[in-house]
């Protein structure tokens, strides 16, 4: 029995709320279970100085965690001085993610920013991130065709990620903080709505993992990218 009770191929209860932000191009409030991310799309007329005279346009990605996101307060970074090495790498792989389904062509010399903020998190913040993102941008690039400054859509395709892992011996889709915290393996999926893999993470946490479990963990994947995407194009109808 999982700790969420859930069956080893249920995803949580998910919601997308759209144009939350009022300045923001695109925006979203996506939830994930107990897990709530903050997205909101910025579109820049610029591209970063080793993209000018391309042609090419740029979509990249920031994210953060808020102090009380999680049980007890954290520092924000920029008290820090800097940014947490997991927050630069979640950023990249969100930027990543993103580019991986946008035709840079079509966007022209333009730079759209992804900015992920948890405000509460259970589990599966990047996955959310991802998920989230993705609606944020469609959302932005539903105004810039609106508005004829592109003339045709640069997303070719949906992206959607979630956690796989293995949880007192089973595989188990989307974990939250309690799953993730004492799994053996954990692992994160992003892929596109044609199914195609664009990142895959994964880590023996506990246990090393044979290629048929790390085959059951691609297939529980699949099944939850699958229902994740009918949520974002349920969110952007």
């Amino acid at each position: 029995m999982r700790p969420s009770g859930r069956t080893i191929n249920q995803i949580r209860p998910v919601s997308i709320e759209i144009n939350v932000s009022k300045h923001a191009e695109g925006s979203c409030l996506i939830k994930c279970g107990d897990t709530h991310v903050v997205c909101t799309a910025s579109i820049d007329d610029s591209v970063p100085p080793f993209l000018r005279k391309t042609g090419l346009g740029w979509v990249t990605a920031e994210y953060g965690m808020l102090p009380r996101s999680t049980g007890s307060r954290m520092r924000r970074e920029a008290g820090n001085g800097k940014q947490s090495g997991r927050t630069l790498e979640i950023q990249r792989l969100i930027g990543r993610s993103l580019r991986a389904v946008v035709d840079r062509v079509i966007l022209g010399e333009r730079q759209i920013t992804i900015d992920c903020d948890v405000i509460q998190a259970d589990g599966g913040t990047r996955c959310a991130s991802i998920t989230g993102g993705w609606v944020a941008l469609k959302l932005a690039i539903k105004k810039l065709l609106e508005n004829n400054v592109i003339k045709s859509d640069p997303i070719k395709e949906n992206v959607a990620a979630i956690s796989c892992g293995i949880f007192a011996g089973t595989p188990i889709l989307d974990l939250d903080y309690a799953e993730d915290s004492d799994a053996g393996v954990d692992a994160n999926f992003v892929m596109s709505g044609d199914m195609k893999l664009i990142e895959v993470q994964g880590s023996a946490e506990g246990s090393r993992f044979t290629r048929n479990e790390f085959g059951e963990l691609m297939d529980l994947a699949e099944n939850g990218i699958l229902n994740l995407i009918k949520y974002q194009n349920k969110a952007i109808e």
